[in-house]
């Protein structure tokens, strides 16, 4: 969901805000996608592990979930969702049909932001949904000034130093594994020194977009590292699938051949330092991963690095 205009907190386009109705009555569903699916993308689940499958593939902006359902309730999946550092933020109103105080109590204590009583007021059900959309949107505007590269429009240190102790904690606790990879642009000083700093920082946007195209799921991430080196980080990945990401990436250079505005430099290449958070053994991950990154331009550049590899380059 983004914003018309960054600068403008009281502006927000919410066209492109996705909600996702869970309830395990269809009929339901369908009621909230009459009334909600001229302004927004409606998603549906059924149940509480199709809702999660959904969150995994898509986030959306905001959930409106049914607590009595069979299996996993909505409550239960409310906790699920709050202990995920992708889901913890989307906004649940919760939809029911409760009339008890202490039921009531209960939505607000599992982290609901609001609540909306069956069968559903098609008015209070636009408007409330509009009021937390907008507040999403607002919060993720302070979030872009806060944690996102100016230029590049990747997340920035400071979103990789906080989200990367999430990550790691999180691998500690489950004992999965997280994947780290370090690219850089290889002979990015000659190419700044040789056609300017305006088609350098071209150069970094579009090797951010490429990087970014090449990351499947909403809960990887590219932060800008410093100057022209880049951070990717894979939550529950493992070594293979960390090297799978990583040559996915080199790919997208090889066949794009990033160049100067006027076609006349080499096609930019990157080297990359890849390891994951059991590969580096008692090493932080992204000291492991910049260890790699070296030793992939010492070897020659335009090349993936990580010691299980016979030959550094698996393209």
């Amino acid at each position: 969901m983004e914003s018309k205009k960054i600068e403008d907190f009281s502006e927000v386009d919410l066209s492109t805000a996705k909600i996702l109705v869970v309830d395990d009555q269809p009929i339901n569903i369908q009621a909230v996608y009459n009334i909600l699916s001229d302004s927004y993308t409606v998603l549906a689940a059924t149940s509480g592990p199709a809702a999660l499958e959904v969150c995994n593939e898509v986030l959306p902006d905001l959930i409106l979930l049914d607590v009595l359902m069979p299996g996993m309730d909505g409550l239960e999946l409310c906790d699920q969702l709050k202990q995920d550092d992708a889901t913890r933020d989307i906004p649940i109103i919760f939809v029911t049909s409760f009339n008890e105080q202490h039921e009531e109590d209960e939505c607000w204590s599992r982290g609901g932001v609001d609540f909306i009583m069956k069968p559903v007021n098609p008015m209070t059900l636009k408007n409330r949904v509009k009021a937390h959309l907008t507040l999403k949107a607002q919060k993720d505007m302070l979030h872009k000034l806060v944690f996102v590269d100016g230029l590049t429009g990747t997340f920035n240190r400071r979103y990789l130093d906080l989200h990367l102790d999430r990550v790691k904690n999180e691998a500690s606790r489950t004992k999965h594994d997280a994947g780290c990879l370090m690219v850089d642009i290889d002979h990015f000083k000659a190419f700044n020194d040789d056609y300017g700093h305006i088609e350098g920082d071209q150069a970094l946007i579009s090797t951010a977009n490429l990087i970014r195209k090449a990351l499947l799921r909403p809960t990887d991430f590219v932060a800008r590292y410093g100057g022209e080196e880049f951070a990717v980080i894979l939550p529950d990945t493992d070594l293979p699938g960390t090297l799978e990401v990583a040559n996915r990436i080199k790919s997208a250079f090889d066949s794009e051949k990033i160049t100067n505005s006027e076609g006349t430099s080499n096609p930019i290449t990157v080297s990359i330092g890849a390891s994951t958070i059991l590969s580096c053994s008692n090493v932080e991950i992204i000291e492991c991963s910049d260890t790699y990154l070296y030793e992939a331009k010492n070897r020659g550049r335009d090349q993936i690095y990580h010691p299980s590899l016979e030959s550094p380059d698996i393209s």
